[in-house]
């Protein structure tokens, strides 16, 4: 394989992460700086700026007419989220269980799933489904924080930066979204090319891997450090927002069309497999804790079925 293929996959990824990163920094800089209530800059601020690497990935997909890349990097990112990131992380170091999440969270993530398979087993996302999708995520925004319960996320910054600077790590953190997800989305076109797979496992394996990295970096580090690390709440909220804003903004760009069928016939499916084990295994073996043992049943799920991906 061409060096520079890798070269600007692998650039491409670091780019888009240092990108979405400052973003995410200068965003919640700006809406303290003008006393926004945190619970609001948890629902949207943080919410879409952590949601942004496979926001802009999937409309660059899109655009560049790989709308199976666009759609398996939600599919993807949504099984990692879980899979990856939760199993690693409970396996390491449990997490208690507040009961906002089986009595809210999750229900709302699980009905963005359901919704997300009914209007792709016709094999498309049109304008009008990507709209309603839209609606839901300003619903489902509106609902937590009139209940004041959301995202959870780390907002005890140590220091506000000044206005003119947060203005410019936002705008410098969006120039690198832009061109980091275009390095990547090539990179990861001219792999899938290479090897002869198909952009619906380019985009589920090494994409999806790939925009999910900041949330297992965060949670590995803080597993570390032995400190919080990253909450099921967060997980839960990256792929409510991944359903209903990733999916919904891009095909409000331009609507999406499936051409691989194994989306719709068994990766949808994975995805709600690995929303619906949550809530057992919240309960069971351990009630209100995720520790080992369900880590183990959830990395078992995951490498199974990234194995049987490439077989």
């Amino acid at each position: 394989m061409d060096l520079n293929i890798l070269l600007l996959l692998f650039c491409g990824l670091i780019v888009l992460i240092v990108g979405a990163n400052m973003l995410l920094k200068s965003a919640v800089s700006i809406s303290l700086k003008f006393e926004i209530p945190k619970v609001l800059i948890g629902m949207t601020v943080v919410s879409l700026a952590t949601s942004a690497p496979e926001l802009i990935v999937s409309i660059k997909a899109a655009l560049m007419g790989s709308a199976d890349l666009a759609i398996s990097n939600v599919v993807g990112s949504n099984i990692a989220n879980i899979g990856l990131v939760l199993g690693l992380t409970v396996f390491f170091s449990p997490i208690n269980i507040s009961k906002n999440i089986y009595k809210t969270h999750w229900p709302i993530m699980m009905f963005s799933a359901i919704y997300f398979l009914i209007i792709i087993l016709d094999g498309k996302i049109n304008v009008y489904e990507g709209g309603i999708l839209i609606i839901f995520l300003v619903t489902s925004i509106a609902f937590l924080i009139k209940n004041k319960q959301k995202v959870e996320e780390d907002l005890n910054t140590k220091s506000v930066d000044s206005l003119p600077k947060s203005i410019i790590l936002f705008i410098v953190g969006g120039i690198c979204l832009y061109f980091g997800s275009e390095w990547f989305i090539s990179g990861a076109i001219d792999v899938a090319s290479y090897f002869g797979i198909s952009e619906r496992i380019i985009g589920i394996s090494v994409v999806s891997v790939g925009t999910s990295l900041p949330e297992l970096v965060t949670s590995l580090v803080a597993i570390v450090k032995k400190e919080k690390g990253i909450s099921l709440g967060n997980l839960l909220g990256s792929n409510i927002f991944n359903v209903f804003a990733v999916l919904g903004i891009t095909s409000l760009v331009t609507p999406l069309i499936v051409s691989d069928l194994n989306i719709i016939n068994f990766d949808i499916y994975v995805m709600l497999f690995f929303a619906a084990i949550i809530l057992p295994l919240i309960f069971f073996p351990n009630k209100f804790i995720l520790g080992r043992v369900a880590g183990l049943i959830i990395l078992s799920f995951y490498s199974i079925y990234i194995y049987n991906l490439f077989i």
